[in-house]
C-alpha cells in the first residue's frame, strides 16, 4: 500500500513539534550542504524555532554579504528600511571622521607632513602650540600642588614633633620624680638606723674602768 498523505497543519504537540522540527532540520540542511557539492549552488540558509533559537548554513565558496547582494540584485526587493539605511551612513561617516583623526594624530606627531602646504603646517604649528601651553598650564597647577601638599606635610610633621617633644618631657618628668622619691626613702631610712648605732657607745668605757 503506498503510504498515506500527510495534512500539513501545526502539530499540537509540543514534544512532537521538537523532534519534527529537529528532523526536517537537519534534513533541510542536508540538502543544503548536496546542493554546495553536487551543483557548485551558492546555498544560504538560516531557520528559526519557535523558541527563537538560530540554525544557519553558508556556502564555503560565498560571503554572506556576496548573497545578499546578489538576492538585492536580481530580486529588486530592498533588504534595508530607512532605519538601517542611516545606520549604515552613520556607521560610514564614523569610520571616515576615525580616518580623519588618524591622519591629523601623525600630523600632529611629524609624520607625513611633506605633502602638506604651507597652510596646512601653519594649522598644524598653531595646534601644537595651544597644546603645549595647556600643557604647560596643566604642569605648573600639578607643580602647585605638590608644593601645597608639601607644606601640609611640613607643618603636620611640626605638629607630631611638637607633640613627641611634650610627651619625652613629661616622661623624663616622671622619671626624675621617682628618682627623687627614691633619694628620700633611702635618706630617711639611713636617719632610722643612726639610734641604734650610738647606744653601745656609752656602754665601752664602763667596760674599759671594769678592766
Amino acid at each position: 500500500m503506498g503510504r498515506g498523505k500527510i495534512e500539513i497543519k501545526r502539530i499540537e504537540n509540543s514534544t512532537n513539534r521538537q523532534v519534527t522540527y529537529s528532523k526536517r532540520k537537519n534534513g533541510i540542511l542536508k540538502k543544503a550542504k548536496e546542493l554546495t557539492v553536487l551543483c557548485d549552488a551558492k546555498v544560504s540558509l538560516i531557520i528559526f524555532s519557535s523558541s527563537g533559537k538560530m540554525s544557519e548554513y553558508r556556502s564555503p565558496s560565498a560571503t554572506m554579504s556576496e548573497l545578499l547582494d546578489k538576492y538585492h540584485k536580481y530580486s529588486g526587493k530592498r533588504l534595508w528600511d530607512a532605519k538601517h539605511e542611516f545606520l549604515s551612513n552613520e556607521l560610514d561617516r564614523i569610520k571616515k571622521e576615525n580616518d580623519n583623526m588618524q591622519i591629523e594624530l601623525r600630523h600632529l606627531k611629524g609624520e607625513d607632513v611633506n605633502s602638506l602646504h604651507h597652510k596646512d603646517l601653519a594649522t598644524i604649528e598653531e595646534a601644537l602650540e595651544n597644546g603645549l601651553t595647556k600643557v604647560r598650564a596643566k604642569e605648573m597647577e600639578f607643580f602647585k600642588m605638590l608644593k601645597k601638599n608639601e607644606r601640609i606635610l611640613e607643618e603636620e610633621n611640626k605638629r607630631l614633633n611638637y607633640i613627641l617633644h611634650h610627651q619625652q618631657m613629661e616622661m623624663e618628668g616622671c622619671v626624675r620624680e621617682m628618682q627623687n622619691d627614691y633619694h628620700h626613702r633611702g635618706r630617711d631610712y639611713h636617719h632610722s638606723q643612726m639610734p641604734f648605732a650610738f647606744r653601745a657607745q656609752p656602754i665601752q668605757p664602763n667596760l674599759q674602768e671594769a678592766k
